[in-house]
């Protein structure tokens, strides 16, 4: 069989090479030349390579995964993927000498387009580059869609390519679904499933109706299928994740923690896996398997985008469980050495005062309370969730009543629908010896959220829509972190403009609300939704011209559509 595709242009495409040993880079380039390849750059490490992708667009990356010291070719990979230096018809090959499983076993979200394993061939090597290449234009403007978060619009150039690409057809229904799941439309996604494992049992299938299943509150029959999953293929690490969430979900935390720490054991150079198998555990008081998860995680995200400061706070509090103070005193000036923010400096008093109360050195741990009480009646600003949660626990070991008390009823009020964090700020009133009163003080604070949503919800609901869109204003002011509310003020904003007319202004306004419920939450199912209503609201004359999200918008979401879907 010719190998070669008279259709694709290798002579003119644009090619970088990493790898730390010269003489591999010299093989890979001549092998290219012998393609025609005439644009040839080389970089010898992982930064060398961060500056090279900064600066050019490549069609192919060839890059070895053991790169010496600094970023190994995975951790390069995530942080191109990361911050969009690659386009969605570029071509990632990872190079390696290993066949590990766990040496190719990356963030699932970050993997390349394929493996090829040394020593490597010309042929193989433009095998390879053909099949990935045909295959990448089929999912081009696809991915392109994905990365600006146009998911049903991704989903609707899914079915346009399932017709005249056969070959890919499996693929493209995998994608369609996924993308079905983000843009909030699970029933559609189901039945994409459920059709595909009418024909055959696949794996990813059977995981994505768990999900579903998940999403609709129905933990037990999901864990089943994440278990059987797991049991036809124990190397499918996204089944670990899914099932650990649904075991949390039902209360199952030691369950889920099992699980958590057998996916680590499978693919442990995972940043995000190592930071949530260290807090499971730290909160269950499983202190060895937290430490040991917390020093991997800090040991792999040393040069990896991934990097969290969760890892180094996580740590010096098993340190200081373990009554090692110096070690954990060290780990949080590194902390804010690495991470130098107001709230990583807050977080790190916080943490600094548990470490003392929880070494037994009760004074200096007061010193700590006494300064971040003073700090939270300086300024009425809150902070995210769990560092509200952890200051709440350290101002109850100290003694103080009042701060935690209005901490945990603004958690409340930001997160009344949450069950997860609910029982979580149960537990804190529990240890605080406040088990009654604080369950009247959570239905009270849920109380309180749910009539300041409703009331705004009352006001459209009666045409009301100015004094609506003001009074969402205020809502959002009061509880900024609450998703409900959030949703239903960007609702509010596209119902007026329905009503009244497109206003810049609002749109603007509707935008930066959806952005930043998917910075502080990723992934709901509202957003992909709403993004496409939004759009849809543009004018012809500011539509996009070469068919993007507000073309496809105006053709697929009605007005009614636009203004009839609040949460109350």
């Amino acid at each position: 069989m010719d190998t070669t595709s008279p259709t694709i242009d290798w002579a003119g495409k644009h090619y970088l090479l990493i790898d730390d040993f010269a003489g591999i880079r010299q093989l890979l380039r001549e092998s290219l030349r012998n393609l025609g390849a005439r644009l040839i750059d080389q970089a010898g490490s992982g930064n060398e390579a961060m500056t090279m992708l900064s600066k050019n667009r490549y069609d192919v990356v060839l890059c070895d995964y053991n790169l010496g010291e600094g970023k190994n070719g995975q951790q390069v990979l995530e942080e191109a993927r990361v911050r969009n230096l690659m386009a969605p018809s570029s071509i990632w090959l990872m190079v390696s000498a290993e066949k590990s499983v766990e040496s190719v076993m990356g963030a699932a979200e970050f993997q390349p387009d394929a493996y090829l394993i040394k020593p490597i061939t010309e042929g193989a090597l433009l095998t390879r580059l053909n099949r990935v290449w045909n295959k990448k234009q089929v999912f081009r403007d696809i991915d392109k869609a994905y990365i600006e978060k146009d998911y049903l619009r991704a989903a609707k150039l899914c079915d346009l390519q399932i017709f005249g690409n056969k070959p890919h057809e499996l693929d493209l229904l995998r994608m369609k679904a996924s993308l079905l799941l983000k843009s909030g439309e699970p029933h559609k996604a189901r039945e994409i499933y459920e059709r595909v494992l009418i024909e055959r049992d696949y794996n990813w299938a059977r995981a994505g109706v768990g999900k579903i299943r998940m999403q609709d509150g129905e933990y037990d029959a999901a864990s089943l299928m994440f278990q059987s999953v797991i049991v036809e293929n124990r190397h499918y690490i996204d089944a670990y994740d899914q099932l650990a969430t649904a075991y949390q979900q039902m209360g199952r935390a030691e369950e889920a923690c099992n699980v958590l720490e057998r996916a680590a054991k499978l693919s442990p150079n995972s940043v995000p896996r190592q930071r949530a198998l260290g807090m499971l555990a730290l909160s269950l008081g499983h202190i060895p398997m937290a430490e040991k998860a917390f020093r991997k995680c800090i040991a792999i995200g040393e040069y990896s985008i991934m990097k969290t400061v969760d890892a180094y706070f996580g740590l010096a509090r098993a340190c200081g469980m373990r009554n090692d103070q110096k070690e954990a005193l060290q780990w949080l000036l590194l902390a804010q050495r690495e991470f130098s923010t107001d709230l990583v400096g807050l977080r790190a008093k916080i943490t600094e005062g548990l470490v003392y109360h929880e070494s037994g050195d009760y004074k200096q741990a007061r010193a700590c309370g006494d300064e971040l009480e003073a700090i939270l009646a300086s300024d009425p600003a809150r902070p995210d969730t769990p560092t509200c949660l952890d200051l709440a626990t350290l101002l109850f070991a100290v003694g103080v009543k009042d701060a935690p008390v209005d901490l945990l009823c603004y958690v409340t009020k930001n997160n009344h629908d949450n069950p997860v964090v609910l029982d979580q700020v149960q537990r804190i009133f529990d240890k605080a010896r406040m088990s009654e009163e604080g369950g009247t003080l959570i239905g009270n604070s849920r109380k309180e959220a749910t009539d300041i949503m409703n009331n705004g919800v009352l006001l459209w609901k009666s045409g009301k829509l100015r004094e609506a869109v003001e009074w969402m204003r205020g809502a959002r002011q009061k509880l900024p972190n609450n998703l409900r509310i959030l949703f239903n003020s960007a609702q509010i904003l596209m119902s007026h403009m329905q009503e009244h007319g497109y206003d810049q202004n609002l749109v603007g306004e509707a935008s930066q609300v959806l952005l930043y419920v998917e910075r502080i939450a990723p992934g709901q199912q509202r957003f992909a939704q709403m993004m496409e209503q939004l759009a849809a609201l543009a004018p012809p004359a500011n539509a996009s011209k070469d068919g993007g999200p507000a073309a496809v918008s105006l053709a697929g979401v009605s007005g009614k559509q636009a203004s009839g879907r609040l949460n109350g």
